[in-house]
């Protein structure tokens, strides 16, 4: 039985990890959103912006979703600036669509859950 528990933890937790939103690092970005199996909205965002809060609800409601079809990804891009910089988000939030490493779409601005969804739909499709 000890054996058993821990694959149960692991599954749990890989479940997890889809569900809700997932917060990656400048050094994880690659692994976790450009080389993500799945489409990955990523959220650029930081503790101060009042519009990046307003947004938060929406997109875990999306991870919890759509999980196992997609991830939400989110980068404070106070402590990990880069890949910020490289995509060049000036605005945040900011939302990246990644689908097999590319960037499909983009959202400036906290805007509605179903302007979100809409724009999800059409990249999973």
């Amino acid at each position: 039985m000890g054996r058993q528990e821990p694959e149960e933890s692991e599954s749990k937790s890989a479940g997890r990890e889809g569900a809700a939103p997932i917060h990656v690092t400048d050094d994880e970005f690659e692994e976790k959103v450009l080389r993500s199996p799945v489409p990955v909205i990523v959220d650029f965002w930081a503790p101060w912006c009042m519009p990046c809060r307003m947004i938060a609800p929406a997109l875990e409601q999306l991870a919890a979703e759509y999980a196992g079809r997609m991830i939400v990804a989110k980068v404070n891009t106070d402590e990990n600036p880069r890949w910020a910089i490289q995509f060049g988000v000036q605005g945040i939030p900011t939302l990246l669509f990644v689908k097999d490493g590319q960037v499909v779409d983009r959202i400036v601005g906290a805007v509605p859950i179903g302007h979100i969804r809409q724009r999800l739909e059409a990249m999973l499709n």
